[in-house]
């Protein structure tokens, strides 16, 4: 038998159980993992209150973690038994003291990076590979916006854009929060509640505004962050943390500037084994360069995933949660 957080319909953070369940076979294609650390997040948060349908109930919830390999189905190769391993694609299931996933989700985890913030580090991590090294062609010089540049993505990508020598504008909520970006490399930022975010960009761009925004917040910022946009400028829109952005005029990305945007995902970009091992190793080198160091906020035990959810829904994070098994 083995513990997991589950749920048995959609709801608020009380919808969230602490059961045993019986401790599942890996099939032909896939491996146990006995999780040592797994990552909090908002898609999360998502799939618990019904925005993003599970494939069924119960189900546990999670998608990040990190940990041993502790039983391989037929047909694995490349892992074997006792193995450091991480994962941030799912399927469904990472809140739980194992977890059972294809073996083609996995990626070998160096000794050098210890479960805890491989955990904090997998999923933010590998959105802000695909973020700042595929999505949009950066080079040094160039200005982004980044909202929540206090939060798990917002500090990795405050640091990464730091080393590639892109001039990161992170939007915060508080003067903490806005310390910590300027302390993870934002080159400048932006406290939104107490500033006007568009008339800022404007000052600190001499008008020029920004090449790309990256945007995780959703309905509440779309327009601000069109407005932040120089002439054909790049929407990032990557996340709905205030709820999914609907009923656009494709005819506004021509009245501000003939603008690009794109709703980019995970899975869209890590979609072979190939794919997913290549941005894992960009990410373990920018990671053991020191270029880019894991900010770990605050850690739960397991059984407490609802306060984590709690915490990070309420903005009260900073950085990466953890739950511990």
């Amino acid at each position: 038998m083995a513990k997991r957080i589950q749920i048995e319909q959609n709801g608020g953070p009380e919808v969230l159980q602490w059961a045993e369940v019986a401790l599942a076979e890996p099939k032909a294609g896939e491996v146990r993992v006995k999780n040592h650390a797994v990552g909090v997040n908002f898609i999360d948060i998502y799939f618990r209150d019904g925005l993003y349908k599970a494939p069924a109930m119960p189900t546990s919830l999670g998608t990040e973690g990190a940990g041993v390999v502790d039983a391989i189905g037929e047909g694995v190769t490349g892992f074997k038994v006792g193995d450091r391993v991480a994962y941030a694609q799912g399927p469904l299931g990472a809140y739980s003291q194992y977890h059972v996933l294809p073996a083609n989700k996995l990626v070998s985890l160096p000794e050098q990076i210890d479960f805890d913030s491989a955990a904090a580090m997998m999923l933010k991590g590998l959105t802000c590979q695909y973020l700042l090294r595929q999505t949009a062609p950066l080079k040094a010089g160039d200005v982004v916006l980044f909202h929540a540049a206090a939060g798990g993505v917002g500090t990795f990508a405050c640091q990464w854009a730091k080393a590639l020598g892109v001039k990161l504008i992170g939007t915060v909520s508080t003067a903490e929060k806005a310390a910590l970006a300027k302390a993870n490399g934002a080159w400048e930022v932006i406290n939104y509640s107490t500033e006007n975010v568009v008339e800022r960009v404007k000052e600190l761009t001499g008008g020029a505004m920004c090449d790309v925004v990256y945007d995780s917040v959703g309905k509440d910022t779309w327009l601000t962050s069109l407005d932040c946009l120089k002439p054909r400028g790049l929407m990032v829109s990557f996340g709905n943390s205030s709820g999914p952005v609907e009923g656009v005029n494709l005819a506004i990305l021509n009245q501000k500037g003939s603008l690009f945007v794109t709703r980019p995902s995970l899975n869209g970009y890590a979609d072979t084994p190939e794919r997913l091992q290549a941005m894992a190793k960009d990410l373990f080198d920018v990671v053991q360069s020191g270029q880019v160091q894991i900010h770990i906020g605050q850690r739960f035990p397991l059984e407490d995933a609802a306060k984590a959810h709690i915490a990070l829904a309420g903005r009260q994070t900073t950085g990466s949660t953890v739950l511990v098994p």
